[in-house]
């Protein structure tokens, strides 16, 4: 029991990093001796010492002859940082108990033999699950290289979006949409489509103390983004992406020259390629985008197989209209057996309204 206590002391270390650390895994580290903590640490900022680093140099006490919980397999190269291993032998840990293996290749279970090679004892896979969960956007994107995509939408029990008339502030309550802007910390980016920014004009900031501004990406195929958007206005302050098939020269450097960033993405079914847009991403580090758009690109984002997770807010009204915009548009599924199917959610209550949170699974029969 003390065992665990020690990983999920750890466990809560690591999610200090969260929105500061990306793409790096969050990680956090605990040393104990003689039953007492004394040392512990994690990973604060991208580029900064690891959590092991951290906890060893904190400690209040030789750490010889000490245990190391650790959330994620100590890393056994020179990055930004130099090797975790190389400090924990320097510092005489006796045994370490590893949550998670680490998938980077350069890792991947070496960390963990360079320890054992030197004479100090390995607990694997200690609470592994748990420490999984803390690192499922690090784990996608250094597996696959793609960000992981989140679609996020809220809406009334009848599924509505939004009343007949485009309105849509607000839906759901303000401990919801607080629980959004941490998501817009949580993650790297914040993706809309040009539909959101015409009708919403929205800033798509991080609004929590301590927190971080996404960076903004906005699919706009034919560049009609105006220059007095809030977005193009504080394109200068916050990093601003615009993904685009227009070849307008003209209005590429006007959009440039406020400070946004152009991404040239050929299209696809009539509107960005979102896969190719995402390979992109992942090449500049992006490693998860929540993806905040309205029907046309939920629909296209599913079509092109993007979508990892999905989280809709169910707030208890009904909107009514025919008219009234859905979540998911496009042309949709011909057939029930060809539906986009998801994992069995988990459910979060936000006073009156509810988050539904599902990973998305493959259609379980090809049209």
């Amino acid at each position: 029991m003390k065992d665990e206590k020690y990983m999920r002391l750890a466990l809560n270390l690591a999610e200090k990093g969260c929105g500061k650390v990306n793409p790096n895994p969050l990680v956090g580290a605990v040393i104990v001796k003689n039953s007492k903590v004394i040392g512990k640490g994690y990973h604060m900022e991208y580029g900064g010492f690891h959590a092991e680093r951290e906890a060893i140099s904190s400690c209040c006490e030789c750490p010889e002859g000490a245990d190391m919980y650790v959330t994620l397999e100590p890393c056994c190269h020179q990055g930004k940082q130099p090797p975790c291993t190389e400090a924990i032998i320097q510092a005489g840990i006796k045994h370490v108990i590893v949550g998670s293996y680490d998938p980077n290749p350069l890792v991947s279970g070496k960390g963990i033999q360079m320890l054992k090679e030197h004479g100090i004892k390995v607990t694997e896979n200690f609470l592994r699950e748990e420490c999984d969960s803390v690192n499922y956007v690090f784990f996608n994107f250094i597996s696959t290289g793609f960000p992981y995509v989140v679609m996020k939408y809220a809406m009334t029990m009848d599924g509505k979006i939004a009343v007949r008339t485009g309105e849509s502030r607000w839906v759901t309550g303000k401990e919801a949409r607080k629980q959004v802007h941490r998501d817009r910390n949580r993650y790297s980016a914040v993706m809309v489509g040009i539909g959101t920014v015409l009708k919403d004009d929205p800033l798509l900031t991080c609004r929590i103390a301590g927190g971080r501004n996404p960076i903004r990406i906005v699919c706009d195929t034919d560049l009609r983004i105006p220059e007095d958007s809030q977005i193009v206005k504080t394109s200068r302050e916050i990093r601003t992406i615009i993904a685009t098939a227009s070849n307008d020269v003209r209005q590429y450097r006007k959009i440039q020259q406020a400070g946004c960033e152009i991404f040239h993405i050929p299209v696809k079914n009539g509107h960005i390629d979102l896969k190719k847009l995402m390979r992109k991403l992942g090449e500049i580090n992006i490693d998860s985008v929540l993806l905040e758009g309205g029907a046309t690109i939920n629909w296209a984002a599913l079509e092109a197989d993007i979508v990892n997770k999905i989280q809709v807010y169910i707030s208890p009204k009904l909107f009514g209209g025919g008219r009234a915009p859905s979540p998911i548009g496009g042309k949709g599924v011909s057939m029930p057996a060809a539906a986009f199917m998801a994992s069995p959610p988990k459910i979060t209550f936000f006073n009156d309204d509810i988050l539904l949170e599902s990973e998305v699974m493959k259609k379980c029969l090809q049209e």
